[in-house]
């Protein structure tokens, strides 16, 4: 079986082919990021060790790899604990009937079961429980994520022009018929293959940061069709911001059907292929290298 250690070194092996342009300094640089985020991507408790997306009703419902009796309803996501079961939750363990509370959009709520952590969480207007067990074979077996080489030439200024108020948008999600709501800033100005282009950007994770989901010439050939993710730091005094398409990378949809991930916009599927970043996955039949 493959280890977390193992699944580290091959990925590392996988992404290391030498950037066609550029200083080693680059690529080496770029390298420890992308070893980074495979550990994070490979962590006991990440997406990759998902074993099931189940849609909560007002009708408790109880499944294979949960304990208890799930349901929700205005007062949000409950379980009914049977006897000689139990979770953990914010480090105490409760039996019974346990209330998780109004669940926001995008918010989640964990819980503990043995070896396996439960997210309980509302997606699309939805709450979902999605069960993470360690042993799951596409955690264990996976072997990282192939990608193109790094290349400076794909690390390119940009400026991010506000929008007057920000601005919800509205995108499809890998889920069919499930919508997400988005608040988008602004936009980010880039040059790309020399033509200029406007990309909508969300709201990243870091206070500041930006978040945008695109598809390109790639799409559905060497990258997962869907979408990729770039993640950009906060635009400096001046709205300037670096792209770094290197670090575009795979959302969960691109490795299991258990994931809820976002579509992008409209206007940030583009029509020139962005030769940079992460790959098609192995497992959705990607080259391994």
């Amino acid at each position: 079986m493959t280890t977390h250690t193992d699944t580290l070194t091959q990925a590392q092996r996988i992404s290391a082919s030498p950037a066609p342009t550029g200083t080693a300094d680059f690529a080496a640089e770029w390298l420890r990021w992308h070893a980074r985020h495979e550990e994070q991507r490979a962590d006991k408790h990440g997406f990759l060790a998902i074993t099931g997306l189940h849609w909560l009703t007002k009708d408790p419902t109880r499944f294979d790899d949960a304990p208890g009796l799930w349901s929700t309803g205005e007062a949000g996501p409950v379980v009914e604990l049977e006897a000689g079961e139990s979770l953990v939750v914010q480090d105490a363990e409760v039996t019974g009937r346990y209330e998780f509370g109004v669940i926001a959009e995008r918010g989640s709520r964990l819980a503990s079961s043995g070896d396996a952590a439960l997210e309980v969480a509302r997606r699309g207007g939805h709450d979902i429980l999605r069960p993470r067990h360690p042993e799951h074979v596409l955690r264990t077996e996976y072997v990282g994520t192939p990608t193109y080489a790094p290349d400076p030439g794909w690390k390119v200024e940009g400026r991010f022009v506000p929008f007057d108020q920000p601005r919800e948008v509205t995108v499809g999600a890998a889920v069919e018929g499930l919508l997400h709501v988005y608040e988008a800033p602004g936009v980010v100005q880039v040059e790309i293959d020399g033509q200029s282009m406007s990309l909508t950007a969300f709201n990243g994770h870091a206070p500041g940061s930006l978040l945008v989901l695109f598809t390109d010439a790639t799409s559905g050939i060497t990258t997962y069709a869907a979408n990729r993710a770039l993640n950009i730091d906060a635009p400096d005094a001046d709205g300037r911001v670096v792209v770094d398409f290197n670090r575009s990378t795979n959302l969960p949809c691109a490795y299991t059907d258990f994931a809820t991930c976002p579509l992008p916009p409209a206007e940030n599927r583009l029509a020139v292929a962005i030769t940079a970043g992460e790959k098609i996955p192995t497992e959705r039949g990607g080259a391994a290298s």
